[in-house]
């Protein structure tokens, strides 16, 4: 039985202001804006449906990528097909809410800063990391809503990467301090790979393809959170906010030492094809145990 025209349109509405949940429930208060003519006092910051700022890049990429995310759980868990005319306006009503949440985000922004060549320069960088979070989102939500189990592990992969971010959201808000316990924002961490290596088990390892699918997994979350970390800690360091070149410069430096330190690439690919493994093996075992068909 297919759901109503209007259903998978208004799971894909719920899937994007679910995936902003991170950012409205810690107050919606535009950060700090360095270039800003007139800064108001810190409670007086206008609101906003995301977190425009060279300091929370990762937050904001997090919040459209994981919407999307959502959105392709949502139509896994719909009933009918999974043909282009569900998932079409699945991702419709995913946009929506993140076309929305970017044009009143960057009208407020916009008002505040002054008319100078860097001003476009900021904007135009945080639009753009924006509209390209926006599209892999959107990747990320036909990937986990195709039929195929391969399309649903590169999905999650993707996903993965940025759901630390996301999770770590929940917890704190971005730009600020831990007052609190630090070993709770270790716990997003660790649901990444575990994530991986539960989509892998699920999806097993049987056909080519699905282990072209496990082999990308693991190399998104060997290479996905270093880049992550590279580029927040480049576009943070304000020192280099004139100097271009060294901030390339620093990004890749940042990449490649998170990118071969083994203390952070090692554990969560061990967990991850831990789980993938025991899963594999238990479903084996199960499809084993199963009854042969009477003849």
């Amino acid at each position: 039985m297919r759901p109503r025209p209007w259903v998978p349109l208004a799971v894909g509405v719920a899937a994007g202001a679910i995936g902003l949940v991170p950012w409205l429930i810690h107050g919606m208060r535009l950060p700090l804006q360095n270039l800003w003519v007139t800064a108001p006092p810190e409670d007086a910051w206008p609101l906003v449906l995301l977190p425009f700022s060279q300091y929370a890049l990762s937050t904001l990429a997090s919040l459209l990528v994981i919407g999307g995310a959502l959105g392709g759980l949502g139509g896994r868990a719909l009933r009918g097909e999974r043909t282009g005319a569900q998932r079409a306006p699945l991702a419709a009503g995913v946009l929506l809410v993140q076309v929305v949440a970017l044009v009143q985000t960057t009208v407020v922004v916009r008002a505040g800063l002054p008319d100078r060549p860097e001003t476009a320069t900021y904007l135009g960088l945080l639009i753009a990391g924006s509209l390209f979070a926006m599209l892999v989102g959107l990747a990320v939500l036909l990937l986990l809503a195709a039929p195929r189990r391969a399309a649903v592990v590169v999905g999650a992969a993707l996903a993965a990467v940025l759901l630390p971010s996301w999770l770590g959201g929940l917890l704190v808000p971005p730009i600020t301090s831990v007052t609190g316990p630090t070993w709770i924002l270790e716990v997003p961490r660790w649901l990444a790979p575990i994530a991986v290596g539960v989509a892998v088990a699920w999806s097993g390892v049987r056909t080519l393809g699905r282990i072209a699918a496990a082999v990308f997994a693991a190399l998104a979350l060997w290479i996905g959170p270093p880049i992550v970390t590279a580029v927040t800690s480049a576009a943070g360091a304000r020192v280099y906010a004139r100097l271009p070149g060294e901030m390339l410069g620093f990004g890749l430096d940042v990449f490649r030492s998170a990118l071969l330190a083994p203390e952070l690439v090692i554990p969560p690919l061990l967990v991850a094809a831990a789980i993938a493994a025991v899963g594999i093996v238990a479903h084996g075992a199960a499809r084993r145990r199963r009854p042969a068909p009477e003849a």
